[in-house]
């Protein structure tokens, strides 16, 4: 009999892979067949998103240097903006940083217990991230890893967290919330951090922090062109 030709046996192989790419996808996406009980993300200052409001989305990884440097200026432009713009922040834990599902989750236990604390805490993991980079931490056991963030997170936001973080890692619902969040970002096509989308529409420079002048040249047009439309005579309408 005569041997498969190369082309024959490549091809093959592009079937077999395309193949398992559609059972693994399939099986994760019936994993995952009901919605959330709410909307994936945090929301900045206990600010309800006003439906005429501009929102801005924002994906973060608390372990990531650039989402770092993304949030001051984000934050100096929600300040000047304030009620005219409001923010969702999303966590998506990029696998290439050891530690940055743990951490996401510990976000998610204090947002669950005091979501007045969440925002304390990413600023807190923020001004010292490097503690929970791959390297300071690659002979740590996972529970170890886990122990130094509970420990970690107290001294940042009050001791009175440390039985609701201790407790938290061991709740199965905390676990679904960060992987509910992953899955989001996912649904989203995000794949870096940081990322922006505002109203709904991405920003360009994915994975690259905004500085204040740029959010400026975003923000302001939109509210000028808000105000163009309420400014148009009724009679115009009729």
């Amino acid at each position: 009999m005569q041997s498969p030709s190369p082309n024959k046996n490549h091809a093959t192989l592009i079937l077999q892979s395309a193949l398992l790419c559609f059972f693994v996808f399939n099986s994760c996406s019936k994993s995952q067949s009901t919605p959330p009980a709410k909307y994936d993300g945090f929301f900045y200052a206990n600010h309800p998103v006003d439906s005429d409001a501009i929102i801005i989305e924002a994906f973060f990884d608390p372990v990531c240097p650039d989402s770092r440097d993304a949030w001051p200026p984000l934050k100096q432009a929600l300040q000047h903006y304030g009620p005219h713009v409001s923010l969702v922040v999303h966590l998506l834990p990029l696998p290439y940083h050891d530690n940055a599902y743990a951490t996401s989750r510990a976000l998610h236990i204090v947002n669950r217990t005091n979501s007045s604390a969440t925002f304390c805490l990413l600023e807190w993991f923020f001004k010292q991230q490097e503690k929970f980079y791959n390297a300071p931490t690659q002979n740590m056991t996972r529970t170890a890893v886990v122990k130094e963030i509970v420990k970690f997170a107290a001294e940042g936001i009050g001791n009175s967290y440390s039985s609701a973080l201790e407790s938290g890692f061991s709740d199965r619902s905390t676990d679904l919330l960060t992987r509910v969040s992953f899955k989001f970002s996912a649904t989203r096509g995000v794949y870096a951090t940081p990322t922006f989308f505002v109203n709904g529409f991405s920003l360009a420079g994915a994975g690259s922090p905004l500085d204040y002048n740029g959010w400026r040249k975003v923000i302001d047009p939109l509210l000028s062109e808000k105000g163009k439309k309420r400014e148009v005579p009724l009679h115009l309408f009729l």
